[in-house]
């Protein structure tokens, strides 16, 4: 899970300098998706197994890779304005959102405790956004949509994860976006220059492959409990990265509502893991209990 965030902040970094250096962001998107489409062929090998890859509710894939596409697209252009480390903390508040969205949605409804984090961790985001102090900006409001976007794919990936295959779950969520976005591409008006550009476009679709293979090879491996708290860890390495390659240090402002955002986002984690827990325990009092009478 250490290495899947490397990649996925090896992901935002060359984006952000592919956007800085004037390279049109749907290019950026499109290359990031569809190279990432060809290494999922190439390292799953569809051609042998090409059941694995079959769509069983094609219309929610395309829609999940739209909202995956959204993600990606607004991410990229909220780098253009805003650092790497406020483009993350925003994003952190995902699963809060993802937590009040599943009550509705997935009838997975969130207690009083976990909605009080909730509210918490929205005053994170305010504080980086900072509305009404002449902070909040074009940026912070693409952070917030890739953050939404993000929310509804993570929630369609649960819904769907019961009826589709992991391999079609991969390979759809870049491919629809990949395809849908090809048409779109004479509306680019840069290309990368030069030959260090087009090498750091195709690295986009390594590090997004590459991220993803990592996470489904960490969910075989621990439980999501285990793995729910590495997400943050990425605000290190995006932190660590504005610093060298941008020159750039996320204020106070920004730390302290990254802080609380992570702070919520850890509690929630672990309201989640105690429910869990007494869940468990009480269906084995209740099926102990059938056992003696029977």
């Amino acid at each position: 899970m250490l290495c899947v965030y490397v990649c996925f902040t090896f992901l935002d970094t060359s984006s952000k300098y592919l956007v800085l250096a004037g390279v049109s962001a749907l290019i950026v998107a499109w290359a990031r998706f569809t190279v990432h489409v060809l290494l999922v062929g190439v390292f799953l090998r569809g051609w042998r197994e090409p059941a694995r890859f079959r769509a069983n509710n094609l219309p929610a894939h395309i829609l999940r890779g739209c909202m995956l596409f959204g993600s990606t697209m607004f991410n990229i252009l909220a780098l253009k304005t805003l650092q790497l480390a406020e483009t993350t903390s925003i994003y952190f508040f995902g699963p809060m959102v993802i937590t009040a969205l599943a009550g509705p949605l997935l009838g997975e409804w969130a207690g009083w405790r976990r909605w009080l984090a909730i509210l918490t961790g929205f005053v994170g985001v305010l504080i980086i956004t900072r509305p009404g102090v002449g902070v909040f900006g074009i940026g912070h409001l693409f952070a917030l949509c890739s953050m939404l976007s993000n929310s509804f794919y993570v929630i369609m990936t649960r819904r769907m994860s019961s009826t589709e295959t992991s391999e079609s779950l991969i390979l759809f969520s870049a491919l629809a976006p990949s395809v849908l976005l090809a048409p779109m591409l004479a509306l680019a008006p840069t290309l990368p220059h030069g030959g260090f550009q087009w090498f750091v476009v195709l690295m986009l679709g390594v590090f997004g492959a590459g991220g993803h293979y990592l996470l489904v090879r960490a969910y075989r491996l621990a439980t999501t409990t285990q793995l729910a708290p590495f997400p943050y860890s990425q605000m290190v390495w995006m932190i660590i990265s504005g610093w060298l390659i941008f020159h750039q240090f996320p204020d106070r402002w920004t730390l302290l509502g990254a802080a609380i955002i992570v702070a919520s986002g850890l509690y929630i984690i672990h309201r989640e893991h105690r429910l869990r827990v007494r869940n468990s325990a009480s269906l084995d009092t209740e099926a102990e209990a059938l056992a003696k009478k029977l």
